[in-house]
């Protein structure tokens, strides 16, 4: 499958370096843990690594439970990369080599729990991995100032540009949809082409000070060019993305990570949508005027009878 947020088995080697080629396996979605993974994800914070190393380190996340026990040879394979970009992959996390970091894994890796996962069906396996997606975002809701300053740098923006291509487009309009209830001028960016850029200019211009980007696999070109592009005008860019290390990473000041589910053939993405509402609740909290304009809303709708009980 060719399509956005699907399996890519027929692209090109350059198309498979853009797409990082990380994508999950039956075998690792339902059962991966995701306390490893968060584990492993803050692991590799605070270390500047090369897109070879951050295709890597996309991988062991991605195959979380699988990570400890993995051979060198064997994460190279997965990875798509060579066997001596492992090794230099564990020094650059500090580690003698990857021996080391091998046992670190498996020191701090929690009792595998029997889950019974053998027994669901693909669909099943396709549901439990959103399960866990929406556990680890739990997880890292724990700590909600990222999520809090997010809806202030929202709420302060006049207007909000919200960006979102190809898959991540119903992201985008969702968000946007609701926002549009509370928030003065909101403004979809949802196709690219040339006019794209003139849309950010056009939103800098009219006093833009931040821009809301969803960036889920595959990550067209074009988004990476226009959240430099946004940054370069002098926005503040908070994206959502499938993971921290998705290569819209280098190009935002804010990212909000929440993982898709690979199981399908198209990828699921309940857990981007799902933050995007907590996004818009952040929002309404930096919002004074947020819950006047809602019921001011909802006294028109009642009059126009807009919606059947």
């Amino acid at each position: 499958m060719n399509g956005d947020g699907g399996e890519d088995r027929g692209g090109t080697a350059a198309e498979a370096e853009a797409d990082e080629g990380m994508r999950g396996t039956p075998e690792s979605g339902p059962g991966a843990d995701t306390g490893t993974a968060a584990r492993l994800q803050k692991l590799f914070e605070g270390h500047r690594l090369t897109p070879t190393q951050r295709r890597i380190a996309h991988c062991m996340v991605r195959r979380a439970a699988d990570a400890p026990f993995l051979s060198s040879v064997e994460l190279a394979e997965l990875a798509g990369v060579s066997q001596p970009s492992v090794t230099r992959f564990a020094v650059a996390l500090g580690f003698d080599g990857y021996p080391a970091l091998r046992k670190h894994l498996r020191e701090v890796a929690p009792a595998a729990t029997a889950r019974g996962t053998g027994t669901y069906n693909e669909y099943q396996q396709a549901v439990q991995a959103e399960i866990d997606n929406l556990r680890h975002l739990a997880a890292v809701l724990a700590d909600p100032g990222p999520v809090v300053r997010a809806g202030r740098l929202f709420a302060a923006s006049r207007p909000l540009p919200v960006l979102g291509l190809r898959a991540a487009t119903a992201q985008a309009a969702g968000f946007a949809y609701f926002a549009r209830k509370v928030h003065p001028d909101v403004r979809l960016l949802d196709e690219g082409g040339t006019m794209l850029t003139d849309r950010i200019d056009a939103a800098v211009q009219a006093g833009a000070s931040t821009l809301l980007c969803f960036a889920l696999p595959r990550h067209p070109r074009e988004v990476v060019d226009a959240l430099e592009y946004a940054r370069a005008a002098g926005l503040t860019v908070v994206t959502v993305a499938d993971s921290a290390f998705a290569p819209v990473a280098r190009h935002t000041d804010l990212l909000l990570p929440a993982a898709v589910g690979t199981g399908l053939a198209f990828d699921t993405a309940c857990a981007p949508m799902l933050l995007g509402r907590v996004l818009l609740e952040a929002m309404c909290d930096a919002l004074p005027d947020a819950q006047a304009r809602l019921e001011e809303f909802d006294a028109k709708a009642a009059e126009r009878g807009l919606f059947v009980e």
